[in-house]
Order: structure tokens, then sequence, then C-alpha cells
């Protein structure tokens, strides 16, 4: 159940930093709010998620997901590119946050 926790406190953080780029600098409103909102769920969910797990696998899969899930949004929704350098350094991110999930033995 944590790592659930920690999966849907990523997918905050992704909200998080897509509502700061919206915000432009925090001079729309609705983007800055949403901004506060899903940082304080996600590092809410965080905590509650460190409850039980390993801080350092579970920062590294929080902040992961967040970055990764960044990355594919600012390609998908916001026309950044998609060179393969930029693909691959996401793959590693994923490698490395899977890595260090086993090495926690998944727990």
């Amino acid at each position: 159940m944590a790592w659930i926790v920690i999966f849907v406190a990523g997918l905050f953080e992704v909200a998080m930093a897509y509502s700061l780029k919206l915000s432009n600098g925090f001079s729309v409103l609705l983007p800055s709010v949403g901004f506060a909102v899903f940082g304080l769920l996600s590092f809410g969910l965080l905590a509650m998620g460190l409850k039980t797990l390993e801080v350092g696998t579970a920062y590294a899969v929080w902040t992961g997901i967040g970055a990764v899930g960044t990355a594919v949004l600012g390609i998908v929704a916001l026309g950044e590119n998609a060179s393969a350098l930029k693909i691959a350094s996401i793959l590693l991110i994923i490698a490395g946050v899977v890595g260090l999930n086993l090495a926690a033995g998944g727990h």
C-alpha cells in the first residue's frame, strides 16, 4: 500500500510541475493555486509513505516518477523536443528507480 501512496504522490508532483509551468511565474491564478494544492498533496503522501518505507528508496522513486512524468508530459503536451538523448536519459532514470526498489527488497 505504501508504494501506491508514493506512486500517487509522484503523479501529484508531475501535476505540481505542470501547474508551475502554466502559472507563468505565478501570474496566472488557477495554475498558481493548483501548484500549491498539488505540492501539498504530493509532499503529504510522500510523508505518509515514509512511515513504512526506506527514505532513500522512496524518495528516489517519488522524484523519479516526477522527473520522468514531467519530462514525458513536456514532450507530449508542451511540444518539447524528444531527442534520443532525452529518451535514453528517461529510460536510465526508470532503470535507476527500479534498481533502487529491487535493492531495498521491494518493500
